[in-house]
């Protein structure tokens, strides 16, 4: 018995390229805020504070990449240096003295619509999101790192499943929206993201000793 048997296909390549710049508009407006910019300075100045004073510091900086829902990535870098909270201070100082806290806790990253600016005396975002989360009503859990001795790290991704206009981000001490210890504060200009779209917030705490 004879007979013939052929092969056939095709085969497509994607090229996935690095994320992109966020719009040098977005960028302007937002280093335009006395929030970042007063954040920006206090920031830079910690560091020499501490050496020429031997007073440790204790500052923040969130870092920002939008992952739009076609899978392209926007980056837009450091976006705020503001504010470690009253309340965050004291969670941490209950915890060392008598383990009345965790501050392992503090890993959750919780995103809003508000723009009040930064205060130490905040106890929650202003406008904090809720259903247009994915899953609605749950705060990111963060993946924590040490990028050098005296910096913690943390990163979390928020998934979104409507539109919003997203300008501030915390870190708490609970997953469900709503309640939980603030640590930080950041405000920032408005990044609009629509369902399937997702933020990466990368949070670093830097603690500088008095040497």
């Amino acid at each position: 018995m004879l007979g013939e048997m052929s092969f056939g296909g095709s085969l497509s390549a994607k090229l996935i390229k690095g994320a992109k710049e966020a719009p040098l508009s977005w960028k302007l407006k937002n280093i335009a805020r006395w929030g970042f910019i007063k954040g920006w300075i206090y920031w830079h100045l910690a560091w020499a504070f501490s050496r020429l004073t031997e007073i440790p510091t204790l500052v923040s900086s969130l870092s920002i990449r939008v992952r739009k829902a076609n899978g392209e990535w926007i980056d837009y870098g450091t976006v705020c240096y503001r504010v470690v909270t009253d309340a965050g201070v004291a969670f941490i100082v209950d915890d060392m003295d008598s383990s009345a806290t965790d501050i392992t806790t503090l890993n959750y990253h919780g995103v809003g619509t508000g723009v009040t600016a930064e205060a130490a005396a905040q106890t929650a975002l202003v406008t904090e999101s809720t259903t247009v989360l994915n899953p609605d009503s749950t705060r990111a859990t963060g993946t924590k790192s040490q990028p050098s001795a005296n910096v913690l790290r943390s990163v979390g991704t928020v998934t979104f499943d409507g539109s919003a206009a997203i300008t501030e981000h915390g870190i708490f001490s609970q997953a469900a929206t709503g309640g939980g210890t603030l640590l930080d504060r950041s405000l920032f200009a408005a990044i609009n993201v629509a369902a399937a779209d997702s933020i990466q917030f990368t949070y670093d705490l830097t603690f500088t000793s008095g040497g």
